[in-house]
């Protein structure tokens, strides 16, 4: 069949695109995606070389810049988002890094929303501080906060929705138009959501970002993370940063995402399904205080939740009062595993104060409402009658004296 008889990729419906999309087969034909362990290449010539250097030829150089085995992963993601480009990195964090770095130097601003992962909230406001970047925590669901918080010098906005750990949603295309009105970027950190449940750059974001760790792999095998965008926005902010400071994802790595994204829809419907059930149990049981899940109708921004996503998410967050009931039902779980991952196909549940935002000061957790009451479960794909009866007996022993 030739070229012009393929049907256009984008005419496709997620679930082809996430088995289909960036698919590149080398001579042998082969039905996976094949994985190039290799760190540089030859050329035909020196004058190859030197096409290949200076961009007159296409094709890969050094692993470091790319390979085609993360070339597929970044166009299948892409082709996912509605993307323009990717670029992939070798972890979620690396990500966020280079995401920001890219944007900013020194003198410029950056407004983020305060409810932040601890590693995103240290990179914000302890290291970019360092190199003369200067931030402004807001509330992200306040929107006249942001408006206030811009200044002539802003070049960034950063937000989490759902954001971690207490699932704060922020309204992500009133943020565009308040950035945008500014002179400023949109950066969305979507990794809670998945590219199943919501399309930021559809919001009006300009760059979404994805630790892949999570719902992309979502067998807890490797790390990855990606940027994505408008390819001029992509080019122009990234290309330099990532060949010379080598944020790059292994091919191994990105044909574990690639395997991962086969199955992504089926895993990220079916989790959430379990999730929101979860929630509605929480809620029910004498020991649970809050239950905190966009899907249901008690969340604070369900509304909004329910316009920007297409499900409640794979995630929900429950307060038992105190550190020693959480830790009371954290320690009675049998199924469950106690672990600060989350959106794998195991069920996972942690104690965010005392872990994934332990590096958080005080005061700062407890201005998005973190309580040492809090745990954040996440939904697996275990059967949700086996969950239930584990959580509904950790939730009995939370409530027994310490």
């Amino acid at each position: 069949m030739s070229d012009d008889n393929r049907e256009d990729p984008n005419a496709w419906a997620p679930a082809t695109r996430l088995i289909r999309g960036g698919m590149a087969r080398s001579n042998y034909g082969e039905i996976s995606e094949p994985i190039f362990l290799t760190q540089s290449f030859a050329y035909d010539s020196a004058e190859a070389a030197d096409r290949r250097f200076s961009g007159e030829e296409p094709g890969f150089i050094y692993a470091r810049y790319g390979n085609p085995t993360v070339k597929m992963f970044e166009d299948r993601l892409a082709l996912l988002e509605g993307a323009q480009a990717c670029r992939a990195a070798a972890s979620g964090m690396a990500a966020i890094h280079t995401a920001l770095v890219g944007l900013l130097k020194a003198g410029d601003h950056l407004v983020a929303s305060r409810a932040l992962f601890g590693s995103c909230r240290w990179i914000i406001g302890q290291l970019l501080p360092r190199f003369g970047v200067e931030t402004t925590f807001v509330d992200g669901t306040d929107l006249d906060a942001w408006r206030a918080a811009m200044r002539p010098n802003t070049r960034v906005c950063f937000l989490e929705s759902p954001a971690n750990p207490l699932l704060e949603i922020v309204d992500v295309a009133a943020v565009a138009q308040i950035a945008h009105a500014g002179g400023a970027r949109l950066v969305v950190d979507n990794a809670f959501a998945s590219p199943i449940l919501q399309k930021p750059l559809t919001l009006g974001a300009d760059i979404v970002i994805y630790s892949a760790t999570k719902h992309i792999d979502g067998q807890g095998r490797v790390l990855g993370g990606a940027i994505l965008g408008d390819e001029a926005l992509l080019e122009e902010s990234y290309k330099d940063l990532i060949r010379h400071t080598g944020p790059a994802l292994s091919p191994f790595s990105a044909w574990v995402l690639l395997k991962g994204m086969e199955t992504l829809e089926l895993r990220v419907m079916r989790q959430s399904e379990t999730a929101a059930r979860l929630a509605d149990l929480a809620a029910g049981h004498a020991n649970v205080r809050k239950v905190l899940y966009p899907g249901r109708a008690d969340h604070p921004q369900h509304a909004l939740a329910m316009r920007q996503m297409s499900a409640g998410g794979t995630i929900l967050a429950f307060d038992l009062g105190a550190r020693g009931a959480a830790f009371r039902f954290l320690n009675a779980l049998q199924i469950v595993d106690i672990s600060n991952n989350l959106a794998d196909a195991k069920s996972m549940a942690v104690h965010p104060s005392t872990t994934t935002h332990r590096s958080t000061p005080e005061p700062e957790r407890l201005a998005i409402g973190l309580t040492e009451g809090f745990v954040r479960l996440s939904a697996g794909l275990e059967a949700y009658e086996d969950l239930a009866r584990d959580v509904t007996r950790a939730l009995d022993e939370a409530g027994r004296d310490g």
